[in-house]
């Protein structure tokens, strides 16, 4: 949380695109909320892109409903969402 500002999650963008105006979905918490803006290190973006290490501000939602390790997704293409099980592969 950053006064004035609101709440501002950092993460790094791992596949698709971030930029503002976008509406995302945290998971497991299941709480969505709009971008309103995307910086890293201390300037303004208009997209972000695999690889980048970002912070984002998000609308109407507090620091208490996220946590470190959600994952953040486009909630209109393919949103995360929490799974029952999985199979994995461990090389």
């Amino acid at each position: 949380k950053i006064g004035g500002i609101g709440t501002v999650p950092v993460g790094r963008v791992e596949t698709g695109v971030l930029k503002p105006g976008m509406v995302v979905t945290f998971a497991p918490a299941n709480i969505t909320a709009e971008v309103k803006s995307v910086e890293m290190h201390h300037e303004s973006l208009a997209e972000a892109t695999p690889g980048d290490n970002v912070g984002f501000n998000i609308k109407n939602v507090s620091v208490k409903d996220i946590r470190r390790g959600n994952v953040a997704g486009d909630s209109k293409n393919d949103p995360p969402m929490e799974a029952g099980s999985f199979t994995a592969q461990v090389i």
